[in-house]
């Protein structure tokens, strides 16, 4: 009975800082603040064109958050964020959504399908990694 319930306080950790984490960033948060929800030794992996946009790529600590956030609110305009599901482990969450986004120099929308994939660990976001339609992304920040 004692692994139960271990197990199902891993996940529910794991799923209450996916929830925390959209929670914020919904509510336009400082960037600051929602980094606070992760490691300072974050591991960050959003994989596509490393040149199209600041955030993509690999990078370490809690400076990839805070970036990507700043980047994302000065770059772009959000159109459309829904989330379809979240799936939770013992060590991890997987969001499940779309969205439609508006970059703000050319007017241009991208809509994509993707899956946020948190660790977590000791109460904090240990790894962030995004998938989506990279090809789509970089030819949209392309233009």
């Amino acid at each position: 009975m004692k692994a139960n319930v271990e197990t199902t306080m891993k996940q529910n950790n794991a799923l209450h800082l996916a929830q925390e984490l959209l929670r914020l960033m919904a509510s336009g948060a400082e960037a600051s603040d929602i980094a606070r929800l992760c490691s300072e030794n974050l591991d960050w992996e959003i994989a596509g064109d490393t040149g199209a946009l600041p955030w993509i790529g690999k990078k370490s600590g809690r400076t990839a958050i805070v970036d990507f956030i700043n980047g994302l609110r000065s770059l772009t305009e959000p159109i459309a964020f829904e989330v379809h599901d979240i799936l939770t482990g013992d060590k991890r969450s997987v969001i499940l959504g779309s969205l439609a986004t508006k970059l703000k120099r050319t007017g241009a929308i991208v809509k994509t399908d993707f899956a946020i994939v948190l660790t977590a660990a000791n109460g904090e976001i240990i790894r962030f990694q995004m998938l989506e339609d990279s090809f789509a992304v970089s030819k949209w920040a392309r233009g």
